[in-house]
């Protein structure tokens, strides 16, 4: 009978909030994040187009259960369109679809602006990761193709001008919910403008519930990690193995796996009542403030997260339960 395979890394769990910078992708940032780690497991909570730069949270070990809740939270972007171009990734990626002369006046933009606040449809771009018959929309423009994307609902909570640096872009900012592409905002923008329209920069400033003072760079990360980069290219690191506090210094630089909870009511359990929720049984709610009935809850023990689950009839029942 063979052994059960070890799992390859750290258990170590919690969040890293990383300023993601211009020309890395999500998917990369994360693998750097989990080989800066080694850690078991990792995801993001939300793509973040490799031109944009910014915070993307990366979820690490038993993190990566609070992800939904992550990616449901608000999120503020800044982003300059540039108008009388509009292209065919909505971006400075694609090549140039459509040209106009017109350039907009302020007071035409400022007009346009509620149009776009609210309960909005909108059609995600044909470079987006949407799925079209289980291909990924952006595979399919690759490949030359041009496909029926259906308009979804989004929702903006304020759309802003921030700055007009010129007669040629316009800098705005945007509170929005999950699911809105800036890009569609700026093509539709352009389009009802009439001068078209791309996103020329673009940033996410925040996405709750995390806040810009947990925000950490590629850089901090690695000089937290000890590596050293050598004049040829290549990097050096201590060796965990022989450094055993080698992570030390990366470990503070995480963000504790309840905050990304913080919009759920928290139960606090006793020791006894944690260890019935963490073998998966319900338990009475107590406390004067406790909520009788609730949809999503989290319960912990001394601060620490025990499981996330519902409220029902003043029971807490657990669906996923903790174990770091």
């Amino acid at each position: 009978m063979s052994k059960p395979r070890r799992k390859k890394g750290r258990n170590i769990s919690g969040w890293v909030v990383l300023d993601k910078p211009a020309g890395m992708g999500s998917t990369e940032a994360v693998s750097k994040v989990k080989w800066l780690y080694r850690a078991e497991k990792a995801g993001h909570a939300g793509t973040l187009d490799p031109l944009a730069s910014g915070m993307l949270p990366i979820a690490l070990g038993e993190a990566t259960k609070t992800v939904p809740y992550v990616m449901d939270g608000a999120k503020i972007y800044r982003f300059t369109v540039a108008w009388g171009e509009e292209r065919a990734t909505d971006d400075l990626e694609g090549g140039a679809t459509a040209t106009s002369a017109d350039r907009p006046t302020e007071a035409q933009i400022r007009a346009l602006l509620p149009k776009y606040t609210g309960v909005i449809m909108q059609v995600p771009p044909q470079f987006s990761a949407i799925k079209i018959d289980g291909e990924r929309a952006y595979d399919i423009a690759r490949a030359g193709e041009t496909v029926e994307i259906a308009a979804r609902e989004i929702e903006i909570g304020r759309l802003d001008i921030v700055e007009l640096p010129d007669e040629g872009h316009t800098t705005f900012e945007v509170e929005c919910g999950k699911g809105t592409y800036v890009r569609s905002l700026a093509r539709d923008m352009g389009r009802d403008l009439g001068c078209y329209g791309h996103v020329s920069d673009l940033r996410r400033e925040l996405v709750e519930p995390f806040e810009t003072d947990d925000l950490v760079t590629v850089a901090e990360l690695e000089a937290a990690a000890g590596i050293v980069r050598n004049p040829d290219g290549t990097e050096t690191r201590p060796d965990p193995d022989e450094t055993p506090t080698a992570f030390g210094a990366l470990d503070e630089l995480l963000v504790d796996t309840v905050v990304a909870l913080d919009s759920l009511p928290e139960i606090p359990l006793g020791d006894d009542a944690a260890q019935k929720v963490r073998l998966g049984n319900p338990v009475i709610v107590r406390g004067r403030d406790a909520p009788v009935e609730a949809a999503d809850a989290f319960a912990t023990q001394r601060g620490k997260l025990v499981a996330i689950g519902s409220v029902e009839a003043g029971m807490f029942k657990p669906r996923r339960v903790f174990t770091a």
